[in-house]
């Protein structure tokens, strides 16, 4: 079926993405103009599925959005924050750093500690409720431009189509769903925001965006270890001081506690392993008592955006706009960003109802890009625009207490001492090579408290057909091959938490960081012309880490068949 006879949909606004940005979107366009058409695509298997937060939520977004949400009894804001603690964490003892100390922005009173997907699950339903047409199981694979360049709509992946890029017998071509108006809230890192930010220059004059990875469990911990309202977050151990990150323990209803772990990706040693990292964090004595007796549910992993303030890209294109972690709003040292999506979501919304209510479409709604410094999401992001570059100048101790005190001077008088730094190089370029580092001698995992990556993926619940097209993108095979194995010995085998790619030799054992390479010491025994590059793509959660963190930027994620990747039921 070529492109003239795929089945098309219209629309007067095509939002991309179910998270919080995308919902909230649609709700305030209909709670704007009920007379709407508005569709919601969502590439998980449902609504939630590919949502990995914390989450301590602020909830000043859903406030603004639904105002009377605390007389709905299925709300998903069960469990308030009722104790916040901030520790520093040492080899074998913690210092807890007195509340008083932190800046008032650092405290969570009055906020909540939830599953971000259920939250998203509620928002859908009550989009649904408003009229939003909402598609899960959907990719939005292509965008589709007219004769002048605006964006017109999006096109979903086909379905069935098998490994060698041929149509299978199941093949089923995707749908164009055209929209005057079209919102990419696709999260940290989409393959079609990347393209507009290409396409349209929207990194001009910012700051390259940074990143972090996340890594989560959910345990199911014994009653007499659960407290209710609990916020801990910790920095240090395990952690080198060159290297950013930090954690945090949250304490939900029904004997729940989520356990994360941040690490910024702009680390220089390629041995480093996050998940690795993760683990070994669990083990420390401040950590551990928590989870003795309990059971660990589910597991999940996913790219956050830490440029802030001097990385968000123009957020407006011909056609259309960036909304939520597609524009990189999370407040870093908050590890918050929901409620600046919801509020993003809601603006261009705003923006979008003002111009099809006076006739306009395909052009480009610029008040949205020029209101959002000014609004609260600007208000929030500027007085901790120089916490991630301290920190990623300074190290972690001197760095985290110079930030803390510019969050005070920006809490007390609005000004900073240090202006507002630059980030300087994207997290690829900050990867050095091998042969200035030593490997790093992780302990073996117990199965009890800490464990491997193959375990862990399976508690995901991901799944992918294994005869569709490779979904992560090799550029140039051999440019992998002398570099990012031969230059960097394969970070690729550690930044990825779930054991997606693996260097193998002729006789298929593992090289540069596989269970071979440790124990050779982290010497490679295959020359980069007899090791061979293995994606085991159906392991993927869809972090995106690969698409960020190759020193090359030569893999490319791009989303696999619709409704593929994790299903992630509480997270």
């Amino acid at each position: 079926m070529d492109e003239m006879e795929r089945e098309s949909m219209e629309f007067d606004v095509v939002v991309v993405g179910a998270g919080p940005a995308g919902l909230a979107a649609a709700i305030r366009l209909k709670q704007l103009q009920p007379e709407l058409s508005v569709v919601v695509l969502e590439k998980g298997g449902e609504v939630g599925a590919h949502i990995l937060s914390g989450a301590v939520v602020d909830p000043v977004g859903i406030d603004k959005l639904i105002p009377d949400w605390r007389d709905d009894s299925d709300h998903p804001f069960k469990t308030p924050v009722t104790d916040d603690q901030f520790l520093v964490l040492g080899p074998a003892g913690a210092l807890r750093v007195p509340n008083i100390f932190m800046p008032p922005l650092m405290n969570n009173h009055g906020n909540y500690i939830v599953s971000l997907g259920n939250v998203c699950r509620w928002l859908a339903a009550r989009a649904e409720a408003l009229g939003v047409e909402v598609y899960p199981g959907f990719a939005a694979a292509e965008l589709l431009y007219n004769e002048e360049g605006a964006v017109i709509g999006v096109v979903t992946g086909d379905m069935g189509v098998e490994r060698d890029g041929s149509k299978g017998p199941n093949y089923q071509p995707g749908m164009a769903l055209m929209g005057k108006y079209v919102l990419i809230g696709e999260g940290v890192r989409g393959s079609l925001a990347k393209q507009l930010i290409a396409k349209f220059n929207l990194s001009d004059g910012r700051e390259p965006q940074k990143f972090g990875i996340g890594l989560k469990e959910l345990w199911q911990v014994a009653p007499e270890k659960h407290k209710p309202g609990l916020v801990q977050h910790s920095f240090g151990w395990p952690l080198k001081s060159n290297v950013g990150g930090g954690s945090f323990l949250y304490h939900l209803e029904d004997n729940l506690v989520a356990v994360g772990f941040v690490v910024h990706l702009n680390y220089k040693n390629p041995y480093l392993s996050p998940f690795e990292e993760f683990q070994r964090f669990k083990t420390h004595p401040a950590i551990a008592e928590t989870f003795e007796g309990g059971k660990r549910i589910s597991y999940g992993a996913r790219a956050i955006t830490e440029g802030g303030w001097q990385s968000v890209p123009k957020l407006t294109f011909p056609g259309g706009a960036l909304i939520g972690c597609s524009a990189g709003f999370v407040n870093v040292p908050r590890i918050k960003g929901s409620h600046n999506a919801m509020l993003s979501g809601m603006m261009a919304a705003e923006h979008i109802s003002s111009a099809l209510a006076e006739g306009r479409a395909h052009d480009e709604i610029a008040g949205y890009e020029a209101e959002w410094r000014d609004s609260e999401i600007g208000t929030d992001l500027r007085r901790v625009r120089n916490v991630k570059p301290l920190w990623s100048r300074f190290g972690t101790w001197l760095g985290v207490g110079l930030g803390g005190l510019d969050m005070w001077l920006n809490q007390l008088t609005g000004l900073s001492l240090f202006g507002t730094m630059k980030h300087g190089k994207p997290d690829y370029a900050a990867t050095e090579a091998a042969s200035k580092h030593q490997p790093i001698d992780y302990p073996k995992p117990d199965g009890v408290l800490t464990f491997d990556r193959l375990s862990s993926v399976f508690l995901s619940n991901t799944n992918h057909e294994e005869d569709q097209p490779i979904h992560l993108q090799v550029r140039d095979m051999e440019l992998q091959k002398t570099s990012e194995f031969g230059v960097y010995s394969g970070p690729s085998t550690r930044y990825c938490p779930a054991g997606v790619y693996e260097w193998v030799d002729g006789d298929g054992n593992s090289v540069a960081g596989g269970p071979g390479a440790r124990d050779k010491g982290g010497e490679n025994s295959a020359g980069a012309n007899d090791a061979r590059f293995v994606i085991n793509a159906q392991n993927c959660v869809h972090c995106k880490t690969c698409d960020i963190k190759d020193p090359n930027q030569n893999i490319n994620w791009v989303p696999p068949q619709g409704g593929e990747g994790p299903v992630y039921p509480n997270m």
